[in-house]
């Protein structure tokens, strides 16, 4: 089972002195954040609908990234995975293991494009 467990950085030199740390698994994304009260957020990876990565030019120079998880989650629809080594790996990693997650839970995202305008077509 692949398990990548990354620590949120600095910006200044890419150290991990802060308190949030991203655990993402094949079926599952955890955030734990805070020092002396600590939230822990939960995403099932199935949940997952695209993935962004930024790169902003310190992080480019410290060898880090952002992932950006849009996602159809009631708590969190957007999850931030900050400041990251290895950040490319992770977000293919996230976009295999969801479409993965859904085809396993035969899940389906569908969009909304419009469909309410054709009842009032077929009304007519």
């Amino acid at each position: 089972m692949v398990e990548f467990v990354e620590r949120k950085r600095w910006l200044f030199f890419g150290l991990p002195f802060t308190f949030t740390k991203y655990t993402i698994k094949e079926d599952l994304i955890t955030i734990d954040s805070g020092l002396l009260k600590t939230a822990e957020n939960d995403c099932y990876m199935y949940k997952v609908q695209d993935v962004e990565l930024t790169v902003s030019l310190i992080e480019r120079i410290f060898g880090m990234g952002t992932i950006k998880c849009f996602t159809g989650d009631t708590t969190n629809s957007i999850l931030m995975i900050e400041h990251v080594k290895n950040a490319k790996t992770i977000k293919d990693f996230i976009l295999d293991a969801s479409e993965k997650a859904r085809l396993k839970r035969r899940t389906l995202n569908t969009l909304n494009i419009g469909a309410e305008d054709i009842d009032d077509v077929l009304d007519e």
